[in-house]
C-alpha cells in the first residue's frame, strides 16, 4: 500500500475530519471512499466516451437525458 501526502487548505482539513467524524471512520478511510468514487466517475465517463464514438448520437444523447434527471 502506497503513502501520499496531500496538502489542504486548514479550513478544508477540518471540514474532512468532521465529515469523517460524523462517518464513523478515519479520515484515511473518508479519503480510500471519496476517491473510490472519483475514480469509479472517470472509469465510468472513460467507457461512455470510448462507446458513445462508436454509437449513434441520438442514443446517446437520450440515455444522458435520463442520467441528468436521476441526479
Amino acid at each position: 500500500m502506497a503513502t501520499l501526502t496531500v496538502r489542504l487548505p486548514d479550513d478544508k482539513h477540518m471540514r474532512l475530519k468532521a465529515l469523517a467524524k460524523r462517518r464513523h471512520i478515519s479520515i484515511n478511510k473518508l479519503m480510500e471512499e471519496l476517491s473510490t468514487q472519483a475514480i469509479a466517475e472517470f472509469d465510468a465517463e472513460t467507457r461512455f466516451r470510448a462507446m458513445a464514438a462508436k454509437g449513434n448520437v441520438e442514443k446517446g444523447l437520450t440515455i444522458l437525458e435520463k442520467l441528468d434527471m436521476s441526479s
